[in-house]
């Protein structure tokens, strides 16, 4: 007597929460006359321009997971991938049956499929076809496209990655439980980051005890994580490097922790030991501003609103003499849940949009229930001094909530041992 296979032992969605994805997905395809869509494969950006396809179909995980979709107006969802029956069978979700090993070929695969349907000559939309929020020249490769077209050659293709949006912004409640485990799996990350900021410490091992800490929590891959250390450090870099801390650095990064492939996000500021008087000075005036810009991003706010109350908040409350009169301000805001959520909100000093997404969602409103990392920073007037810090937060009817329960603004690392790294091996040379 054999015993019945159980799924691995990983966190899910609930079938209910399935069928709510569906449902919304099914009544925007309706209004919109598609006879399906392509979640085309794409796991760049830390699998941000995947999204919408493990959106549908409860597949991925995995810095390297390919996952295409197709999702009928009617009829049953079919996933496409490698290694698929193992990966992405019944022992790991139990949202989608029809899961397809296709050998890397996505594009036939997914044309083949939409060919039982008999959707040749239909209007399909496809998923990244055109620019979206982070993505000016749209996220499907080329061959995946033309293998589309070859196989339903009198198809209409159309963009429906804002359409994806429209139902991926607002989350669900099952999404919000998820997004705050992943801020407090961050936040458990920032105590390791304060227990290892220590005088002498590598950049890179203060880095890597943040992100075992998450790790080891279960958090998964891929997430994002700049980072820079230093004295006034400016921009983060894309990684960390060798250089040994000081008294008085600051440690600057985007921390994120993945679950389900929700990565909530934070933008902290730990100061080595001692925190230098101008950035404590910052950080407090921050914290002012912080709060009472939650309290104007409440359901039904626009973009728009949201900027120039940062700009205008900054301006009201800064000292008026001194060297942080005229401080400024600019907000950087997006969405936060599988990747590539909308709005991407960057702005200069002064509350000016640098970036096309930006001027095209200045009208956009804020739903209740979205979720956002919302980090804007403030400026000395000569502009050689800046702090900037965010949480996650979600958008009730009477304002942004914070997710994460840490205070706001600079944490300073306590004094204390710090050697438990090692020093065999290590990217700069040494070791056997």
């Amino acid at each position: 007597m054999t015993d019945t296979p159980t799924m691995h032992p990983y966190r899910r969605f609930s079938l209910a929460e399935r069928d709510r994805r569906w449902k919304a997905v099914r009544q925007r395809m309706a209004e919109e006359n598609l006879a399906a869509i392509i979640a085309p494969p794409n796991p760049g950006n830390s699998t941000d321009w995947q999204a919408d396809a493990r959106y549908l179909s409860h597949c991925g995980g995995g810095a390297d997971t390919s996952i295409g979709v197709v999702f009928p107006l009617e009829g049953e969802v079919t996933v496409v991938a490698t290694s698929a029956q193992e990966r992405w069978g019944p022992l790991v979700q139990d949202w989608v049956a029809d899961v397809r090993t296709v050998n890397r070929q996505f594009g036939a695969a997914m044309g083949e499929r939409l060919r039982e349907l008999g959707l040749d000559g239909q209007r399909i939309g496809i998923s990244g076809l055109v620019g979206g929020t982070r993505t000016p020249e749209g996220t499907i490769m080329h061959g995946t496209y033309e293998a589309l077209v070859r196989a339903v050659p009198n198809a209409s293709f159309v963009e429906a990655g804002e359409l994806m949006q429209d139902v991926r912004e607002v989350k669900s409640q099952e999404e919000i439980d998820v997004l705050q485990c992943s801020i407090d799996l961050v936040e458990r990350a920032l105590e390791a980051q304060l227990a290892a900021a220590q005088p002498g410490v590598p950049d890179y091992v203060v880095w890597a005890e943040t992100m075992h800490a998450m790790f080891r929590r279960g958090s998964e891959l891929s997430v994002h994580f700049n980072w820079i250390s230093g004295d006034n450090p400016g921009r983060t870099l894309t990684r960390p490097t060798a250089r040994p801390l000081r008294e008085g650095d600051l440690i600057l990064g985007e921390i994120e922790a993945s679950v389900i492939g929700y990565r909530a996000q934070r933008l902290p500021v730990v100061a080595v030991n001692r925190c230098p008087p101008v950035i404590r000075d910052l950080s407090v005036i921050h914290g002012d501003m912080y709060a009472e810009l939650l309290e104007v991003l409440r359901a039904g706010a626009t973009v728009r609103e949201a900027i120039a109350a940062t700009v205008d908040i900054t301006r009201r409350i800064a000292p008026r003499s001194g060297p942080l009169a005229g401080l400024k301000a600019s907000l950087i805001l997006h969405g936060r849940g599988l990747g590539d959520d909308r709005p991407l909100v960057l702005t200069k000093l002064g509350g000016d949009p640098f970036y096309g997404a930006t001027e095209r969602a200045m009208e956009a409103v804020f739903p209740e229930d979205g979720v956002y990392i919302c980090k804007p920073a403030i400026s000395t007037a000569d502009g050689v001094f800046q702090f900037a810090w965010g949480d996650t937060v979600r958008v009730t009817a009477r304002g942004a909530r914070r997710m994460g329960r840490m205070p706001h603004g600079v944490q300073v690392s306590e004094p204390g041992p710090f050697t438990d790294w090692p020093t065999d091996v290590t990217v700069l040379g040494g070791g056997a």
